[in-house]
């Protein structure tokens, strides 16, 4: 083979390389991915729950991840340290990130996001307070009866690269004027986002649909309830929260899953799972499976 040809064989073999790795990145852009993703508000461990207190229930709420439902990504609330490690040992396939609303580190509630790590990795991670300086820990602003935070991280898809932002958060239960500011706090923060990465959002927001608070959610640019975006027909209760061993109102829910436009809803649930006649929260967990455009 002279020269001439050496080269035009070398030239091509740079395009057909060159092609191909183009082919394959944009089907890894093209192809979705499927996320099933949890918000669940534990209780705290409290003593005072008598029969129901964690150390009666913490099976079964690792359990209702890490057996049952396995999502990819789950939003906890009211979770102290100790249950953080209850659940760690127990969730041997997830990780979490999160710091104390107390001080930053590790005391007081976490409001966690539990991942996993077979699926994705955390590129970024952040924690915020819910006040008028939300840089600062233990931070309290307006009528809040305590200290509140958003956990924000940013993860890749191991399989494809993709990347997107799950939030995790617990709006204060007294304070109306905390819970409205609150809200327009985490709608700015989403604001400084990149457009282009999907977003979810999960928490305890201690409100009702009719609220301000929910109304301020839903106004922030193309972001949507995710039992209204599924679709398919929610399933299970409309109320999330119970006394253990009975259900609330139906509409009363206070937990949601949020996401931003450019996330696909599948399917929306609300669990009512129970381990011998009792619930394993007083909050039932709220899951979908959505896909990440």
């Amino acid at each position: 083979m002279n020269i001439y040809n050496v080269s035009l064989f070398l030239i091509s073999l740079l395009f057909s390389t060159a092609f191909s790795g183009f082919s394959t990145m944009n089907a890894q852009e093209a192809d979705p991915i499927q996320v099933t993703v949890m918000s669940y508000n534990i209780r705290m461990n409290t003593e005072s729950d008598g029969i129901n207190a964690w150390p009666h229930r913490k099976d079964h709420v690792a359990e209702m991840i890490g057996s049952k439902y396995l999502p990819g990504v789950a939003g906890l609330q009211e979770v102290l340290k100790g249950q953080l490690d209850d659940l760690q040992e127990r969730l041997p396939e997830y990780a979490w990130v999160g710091q104390g609303r107390d001080d930053g580190k590790e005391a007081g509630e976490f409001s966690p996001i539990f991942y996993n790590t077979n699926k994705f990795e955390v590129i970024e991670d952040q924690t915020f307070w819910l006040s008028e300086t939300p840089e600062v820990p233990g931070s309290i602003s307006w009528d809040a009866a305590i200290t509140r935070v958003v956990t924000s991280a940013r993860l890749k898809d191991r399989d494809t690269g993709r990347e997107f932002y799950f939030l995790n958060t617990h709006f204060d239960h007294r304070g109306e004027q905390a819970r409205i500011e609150s809200a327009k706090v985490m709608v700015d923060y989403i604001s400084t986002l990149p457009e282009d990465i999907p977003i979810i959002v999960t928490g305890d927001f201690n409100v009702p649909e009719t609220s301000e608070a929910y109304a301020v959610m839903m106004g922030a640019p193309n972001l949507f309830d995710a039992r209204y975006a599924s679709e398919t027909e929610h399933q299970g209760p409309t109320a999330t929260t119970n006394n253990w061993e009975e259900m609330r109102p139906p509409e009363s829910r206070i937990d949601y899953i949020f996401i931003r436009e450019g996330v696909r809803v599948l399917n929306h649930r609300i669990l009512d799972d129970r381990y011998d006649e009792r619930f394993p929260s007083d909050h039932l967990p709220v899951i979908a499976d959505v896909e990440l455009r």
